[in-house]
């Protein structure tokens, strides 16, 4: 790969080029860095190199390592569409369009599994429709750990689907740190919670005004963070590029 011409802009609003759709389904851009970002040296050395000329797939690896098919995520969420939370999100309009926009930078995307297997929802789709994780992606990182654990959880069964792109990391370690999450994850390896957590005995919901606010900061702080890491990511490339030329 020309790392050495290699340009991701961590500001870029993949909204730009996504004619009004999702841009997980419409945005090339977004599409190219996930394909630039992901396809590298898995924990045990083997290269996860990824393809998007295979038709039907958005993302594709087939290699000894098996076959995967890929798609985009959207792993931060405003909540603004959503329509049981209107009572909230109407009270303080600015405060949730921010995060809405913030939701478009790379930062906030990540790729998971698409086939669909025996029918059944993929990991996108269940942590949109489980009320206990309600598409908030630090109770679906949780998840992730806990499944990593061989420890029940509400998405166990669809993760259990897919253990064959999780056994690729190795480890709870191993997948954050090949998809630039660390940012979300604290000094013992725990989940930086958005909100108070209660290992799943309730539904995630927003009490008032303040409790969103707090989820926005975090949330706020994660994609930066993130963003931040990605950049330093493509730096620590395109340097070891330079200096191997």
């Amino acid at each position: 790969m020309g790392w050495d011409k290699l340009i991701i802009d961590t500001n870029l609003k993949f909204s730009s080029d996504s004619n009004g759709g999702d841009p997980d389904g419409t945005s090339s851009t977004l599409r190219s860095y996930h394909k630039i970002l992901w396809s590298k040296p898995l924990p045990n050395g083997s290269i996860f190199k990824l393809y998007d000329n295979k038709n039907g797939a958005y993302l594709y690896h087939k290699s000894e390592l098996g076959e995967f098919f890929l798609g985009s995520d959207a792993i931060t969420h405003s909540f603004k569409n959503h329509k049981r939370k209107q009572w909230l999100t109407k009270q303080i309009p600015n405060e949730v369009n921010e995060l809405f926009e913030a939701g478009f930078t790379i930062g906030a995307y990540i790729v998971f599994p698409n086939n669909i297997i025996d029918g059944k929802h993929t990991i996108n789709q269940a942590r949109g429709v489980n009320s206990l994780i309600d598409d908030r992606f630090d109770l679906t990182l949780e998840c992730i750990r806990l499944f990593y654990m061989g420890k029940d959880n509400p998405l166990y069964s669809t993760l259990l689907r897919y253990k064959n792109f999780f056994n690729l990391f190795d480890d709870f370690m191993g997948y954050i740190h090949f998809f630039l999450l660390d940012d979300l994850i604290d000094e013992s390896n725990n989940i930086k919670f958005y909100l108070s957590f209660d290992n799943f005995k309730t539904r995630p919901t927003f009490s008032d005004v303040s409790q969103y606010l707090s989820y926005k900061k975090g949330v706020i702080n994660f994609i930066k963070s993130r963003n931040n890491r990605i950049e330093n990511y493509i730096k620590l490339k395109k340097t070891e590029h330079d200096t191997s030329t």
